[in-house]
């Protein structure tokens, strides 16, 4: 919303000037910035800050109206992985409306996870998926359309029985290759417009951490405060994105930290520990 629309409740002379000014914009300036800008006495421009900060605060939610959400409609809280042990220890999926983390070495198939996760979001919620679109940014240049096809047609056969369930699909995935820190900032910053038009249910970004350290030695002075910088303004977007829509968000994107190791040998599923606002989860799986 634009702010010309709360000026005009207030009759500012100057409201034509302030057109493009957006509620970020304004809630940076001072009260008397606000003052001369707006000509309006301290109190109006007092009665116009609360406006404004009313109109742009989330919702307040108490913890039983969180808690009946999740319990009266599972679908619009988790987006179930398919793997029996892993959902029953996130009580069923990859939370939405948070951030997930899928950590591990190289190798061990975070990516797999990821492209998995994409393919499960846009199955109808029939059949536990969230029937919607998925962005996914590749900074590794790691995804494969091949590997996608064959992951569907090995998990849900029948599902993706025609060539024209097949075609949908991928079409329902939108890929953007980001290679430098500021360009997946500016993609993430793109985002809510993106959410809305095409009905994005998850957002994936595989990986964070590589184009940090590419850009970031933290041997060097000051390039630590510039990394936790960077890493901050992504978070805070994410996590704004993640709750604004509900929509699971996973980094190899909700702020969930799990770390992902592949064993060939047995599946093994432990709660590790917590950080601060956010769940940590270390398991091992086979795949």
């Amino acid at each position: 919303m634009k702010l010309v629309h709360l000026l005009l409740i207030l009759n500012s002379p100057i409201m034509n000037f302030l057109h493009l000014i957006m509620f970020q914009d304004f809630l940076c300036l001072s009260l008397l910035e606000l003052m001369k800008m707006t000509g309006q006495n301290y109190w109006n421009v007092q009665k116009l800050l609360r406006i404004v900060s009313k109109s742009c605060a989330p919702r307040l939610q108490t913890v039983y109206e969180m808690k009946m959400k999740r319990t009266t409609d599972p679908s619009s809280a988790f987006l179930p992985t398919t793997l029996e042990g892993l959902d029953k220890i996130l009580h069923g999926g990859i939370a939405c409306g948070s951030l997930t983390e899928v950590t591990g070495p190289s190798g061990c198939g975070k990516t797999q996870f990821c492209i998995m996760m994409s393919l499960l979001a846009t199955l109808p919620t029939s059949m536990g998926g969230l029937n919607g679109a998925v962005i996914y940014i590749d900074t590794e240049s790691a995804f494969s359309a091949e590997r996608l096809i064959a992951i569907a047609q090995h998990r849900f056969p029948n599902y993706f029985a025609t060539e024209e369930k097949l075609i949908s699909m991928p079409s329902s995935i939108h890929l953007y290759r980001e290679l430098t820190c500021d360009s997946v900032l500016k993609r993430i910053e793109s985002l809510e417009e993106e959410i809305i038009s095409k009905n994005v249910k998850l957002v994936v970004i595989d990986s964070v951490a590589s184009v940090v350290r590419k850009e970031f030695d933290t041997k060097l002075q000051g390039n630590l405060t510039e990394r936790s910088n960077f890493l901050t303004r992504e978070a805070s977007i994410l996590k704004y994105l993640a709750e604004e829509f509900s929509i699971p968000v996973s980094s190899s994107f909700v702020l969930l930290f799990v770390q992902l190791l592949m064993s060939e040998m047995h599946r093994c599923m432990k709660i590790v520990g917590r950080r601060k606002g956010a769940h940590f989860l270390t398991f091992i799986c086979k795949c």
